[in-house]
């Protein structure tokens, strides 16, 4: 398994080199815009703590969300894409 890793690194390397001196084309990346998380917040008139409670997180990581120090991720995400794209999800979620 551990020859296998080293290989695979490797030729990680190869393709790296090759990239930089233009040889080959990087694969292509898909960028996501994050959610505006204190712009959702403000339009769904709520507060720190009652989104944190919403979506399963702690008010310090909403914060940090807004603050840009960290960014939503996993089933945080999705809950905060659901809320952007119809606000009445909200409703169930308290509800839970």
């Amino acid at each position: 398994m551990e020859k296998q890793l080293f290989e695979d690194l490797l030729e990680s390397v190869r393709q790296g080199v090759a990239i930089r001196q233009g040889k080959m084309q990087a694969a292509a990346v898909r960028e996501y815009e994050l959610p505006n998380v204190k712009h959702l917040r403000g339009n769904l008139h709520l507060t720190q703590e009652e989104l944190s409670k919403a979506v399963g997180v702690s008010t310090a990581l909403v914060q940090s969300w807004e603050a840009k120090r960290r960014f939503p991720s996993g089933a945080a995400l999705k809950i905060l894409r659901l809320l952007e794209k119809d606000a009445s999800f909200l409703k169930k979620l308290q509800a839970v």
